[in-house]
């Protein structure tokens, strides 16, 4: 599998739509991921209100506990190759860490929004901390990571984490501690929503979510995880959408915003080349330039969305872009 064009959605039938608005669990497992990417795009022509997005959260809670990991424990052990694995875990490892760290950083960028916008991260916070049991159950049930808590299991996988992604999250803890000192700051929120909303969920994590799901639904195997993941990847889109939304108010009420979002994404594309190991994509069905077109393009469509373009630097330095971040 190559470079899958997506610098504009396909059309989604209103029924298809419908089905992953409405699915629950059971029927989620039978949408095709991209079909869900697109529902996230569907969603950033109109880039609902936080209450909207809160009734939608309601209608689409599922439950962890519903999910019967035996047969994926089975297609691990024996119809994976361990160059799979190895490529498997190298790219969908950060989600592992990257839903419970947010549960700890979202909780500043809550405190500086508005009762609605509150309402709304509350929803969030309780996604997050069920993707990281759903995450939790994957390593030590399917892969067989040991651990009494989530931590020892987080201290199993970190091994599979690459830089870029902590690269990321560190700016992300870095935004949670300033915000800690001064929530309201309309700088400091913008740059927040840019690093996690915009970049990390809008463009890492849907390109890991079609990598891996992808790849999970063309062999068939691991009906669990990929039920779980296509869920999360569904519940992302609502935060995805929030995020693009708060955004698209504040740059283009206060358009010196834009330099904020410009400066997170020139820090975040500079991390992009300090590796030392790279990742392998063949094993899933996906070559060098096919990652890098998928994050260029889920980039470009993010930033388009929230009414801004990228400066000429920026745009030179997507180009050259390094696909080492599909680790987080």
């Amino acid at each position: 599998m190559g470079a899958l064009p997506e610098n504009e959605a396909k059309p989604v039938a209103a029924e298809i739509m419908h089905t992953v608005d409405t699915a629950d669990l059971k029927g989620i497992a039978k949408v095709d991921i991209d079909d869900v990417i697109d529902y996230v795009h569907q969603g950033l022509e109109r880039l609902p209100d936080p209450m909207s997005l809160y009734s939608l959260y309601l209608k689409q809670r599922w439950n962890v506990d519903d999910l019967d990991f035996s047969q994926d424990r089975r297609d691990w052990n024996e119809r994976i190759s361990e160059a799979e694995k190895q490529s498997f875990l190298a790219i969908a490892s950060g989600f592992h860490h990257g839903e419970r760290q947010v549960e700890v950083d979202l909780v500043p960028f809550m405190l500086g929004g508005t009762d609605e916008e509150k309402v709304f991260i509350t929803s969030q916070l309780e996604d997050e901390a069920r993707h990281t049991v759903f995450f939790d159950r994957f390593y030590k049930q399917v892969v067989g990571l040991e651990g009494e808590t989530i931590m020892d299991v987080l201290d199993g996988s970190w091994q599979h984490v690459s830089e870029t992604f902590s690269g990321a999250f560190g700016l992300l803890a870095y935004l949670g501690d300033a915000l800690k000192r001064d929530p309201e700051d309309p700088s400091l929120r913008v740059r927040f929503a840019t690093n996690y909303m915009l970049w990390i969920e809008g463009v890492l994590a849907l390109s890991v979510q079609k990598i891996t799901l992808g790849y999970c639904r063309k062999r068939g195997i691991l009906p669990a995880y990929y039920t779980g993941f296509n869920a999360t990847t569904r519940d992302e889109s609502r935060h995805v959408q929030f995020g693009l939304k708060i955004l698209h108010t504040a740059v283009h009420e206060d358009p010196r915003l834009v330099k904020d979002v410009h400066d997170v994404l020139r820090t975040l594309l500079r991390m992009n080349g300090a590796v030392s190991r790279t990742v392998t994509y063949e094993p899933l069905g996906w070559d060098r330039e096919g990652v890098r077109a998928l994050f260029a393009s889920q980039l470009k469509r993010k930033v388009h969305a929230i009414g801004v373009e990228l400066s000429p630097d920026l745009q030179a330095m997507v180009a050259k872009m390094e696909p080492e971040m599909a680790g987080g």
